[in-house]
């Protein structure tokens, strides 16, 4: 049987930080009962599960892990509209999220934006630019 990708865990510096931040993009986190300062998860569609794990949790579970300096994992989240890119680009901004790219007209056909999440995570925006 081959292996099944289901579950992606990003590292945070602070869980709660994280948490209030991906409420933002509309995901709902809920922190582990065994571990609730340390660890928390939410389930996506398609049976794809997200994680959130303090550097500290890592740290006891992966021997000899440490954290990188930067972050270097993007997540992407489609919006429907390049307007949308833009309103929740603002949104985020004016929360006090950092603002790593201003919204563009890429030349692949999409209006893409990203921010970093409390960790320095990337976090890009983007919908599919209407053809004329």
């Amino acid at each position: 049987m081959q292996p099944t990708l289901n579950v992606l865990d990003i590292c945070v510096t602070d869980l709660g930080a994280a948490i209030d931040f991906y409420r933002l993009l509309g995901l709902e986190f809920v922190p582990d009962p065994h571990m609730p300062s340390d660890h928390a998860g939410c389930d996506l569609p398609n049976g794809l599960h997200l994680m959130l794990d303090t550097d500290q949790a890592r740290t006891k579970i992966t021997a000899g892990w440490s954290a990188p300096s930067a972050g270097r994992t993007f997540l992407a989240f489609q919006l429907e509209s390049p307007a949308a890119v833009d309103a929740k680009y603002a949104e985020l901004a004016a929360a006090g999220v950092t603002e790593l790219q201003e919204p563009w007209d890429a030349p692949w056909g999409m209006r893409y934006a990203t921010v970093a999440d409390p960790s320095g995570n990337g976090i890009d925006l983007y919908a599919i630019l209407p053809t004329s």
